[in-house]
Order: C-alpha cells, then structure tokens, then sequence
C-alpha cells in the first residue's frame, strides 16, 4: 500500500520530512527487539564456526535500524527488512520438518529456501535497493554526511549475504545430488545424517550427544539429518 514499495525513488522525495506512520514505528521497534534478542542468544547456542561473522551481522543489523529509524529513512529501511525477512520464513519451516523427522519436506523447503534467499538477497536487494541508496538518494537529496555512514553499512550486509549464500547453495545442492539435506558446513560439532544411519540398532536416536563438553540441547539436533540454523 505504500507508493515506495513500487517506485523507490518515493524514498527520497521531501526527505527528511517525511512523516513517521504509526506501522511503521511498531514495525521497527519489533523488528529492533528481536535482533537484539539475537544478539544476546547467540551467545547460549551451540557455538559455531561462523560466530564471529553472525555476531558482526546482528551488529550491523541493529546498527542499521537504530541509524535510519534517528535518520527518518524508514522507507528504504523498510524496504531491506522486508526483504531480508522474506527467506526465513521457509529456513524455519525446514527445521520443523526436521525436528519432525519429515526429511523430504525438509529438503524440499531447504531448496526452497535456499532459492529465495539468492533472489532477494543477490539479485532483489543490489539492484532494488542498492540502487536506490546509492544513485537515486544521490540524485534526488544529494549528498549528505549519514550517506556515507548508511551505504558501507548495507555494503557490509551484502558482503555477508554472498558469504551466507556460498554456504545455503552449496547445502542445497547436497540436498539435490544426495536426496537429503546434509549437516550444516559452519557447525564443527553437528553429525550428519549418514552418521545418524550408521548408529547401531537400539540406539535411541534423540539422546543428546555431546561434543567437547556441549550437548546437543538449545533447539538443536545434532544427529539429525537435516541440521539448520540461521
């Protein structure tokens, strides 16, 4: 409903007096909380091999929301929430799926999962909202010193979306050449399913197993066959 979500360059007319609807406020402050619950939680799950980058991305991302939500760009904030937000939906169902033990549909929402994140975050988010940022901001108001500040804040947010993306694709191709999702390629303490199959019979599947001193607990599954995370 809003005229910036099919034109962007609506994201820079009469800035910054662009008023602040109260959606959009709620949006923010919602959108804000949980990534600062991100922030905190990151630090009782299962420590993985990409911590520092994910810690550097929860960062960045409250960093983003606090400096356009105080710069009044709750347009094109809105904009990069959306579509940052568009591919978890799916990573999350896959999860269930496999907490489930419904390993088709777990890979069939990983796949999908995984093509939606390419999309919106290698093609949708350059060449929508990078543009706009970037040239039509630059054209339309000109330069101005929280620029400088707001664009390397959404280069460095594309520079971890290319990163993420090596690691989902590479997933998701296991998924297709092999029939099922394998472990997780950031996790050093994850078991993949192959692992799983090969325990001998009697075995019960869910106990816990632990790693270096770290069970297999905070949501996890650490023999399960397909491991996924955020």
């Amino acid at each position: 409903q809003t005229p910036w979500l099919w034109n962007t360059r609506h994201c820079w007319y009469n800035y910054p007096y662009q008023p602040l609807t109260t959606d959009l406020h709620y949006y923010y402050m919602l959108e804000l909380s949980f990534y600062w619950s991100l922030m905190f939680s990151q630090f009782t799950d299962i420590k993985r091999k990409d911590f520092g980058i994910m810690f550097v991305h929860h960062l960045v991302s409250i960093l983003l929301i606090t400096f356009s939500y105080v710069n009044n760009m709750a347009r094109v904030g809105t904009l990069v929430l959306c579509l940052h937000d568009s591919a978890d939906g799916f990573l999350e169902a896959a999860k269930m799926a496999n907490y489930a033990k419904f390993q088709k549909m777990c890979d069939l929402l990983f796949v999908m999962f995984a093509m939606v994140f390419v999309i919106t975050r290698l093609a949708m988010f350059p060449l929508w909202v990078l543009n706009t940022t970037l040239f039509e901001s630059w054209e339309i108001v000109g330069p101005y010193p929280s620029w400088w500040v707001f664009n390397l804040l959404l280069l460095l947010v594309q520079a971890l979306n290319c990163f993420w993306a090596y690691l989902i694709v590479k997933i998701a191709c296991k998924a297709v050449s092999r029939g099922k999702v394998s472990k997780d390629d950031r996790s050093d303490i994850e078991s993949s399913s192959d692992e799983e199959d090969s325990e001998p019979p009697g075995k019960n599947a869910h106990t816990a197993t632990t790693t270096n001193g770290t069970s297999g607990t905070n949501g996890y599954l650490l023999t399960g066959s397909c491991s996924l995370d955020d």
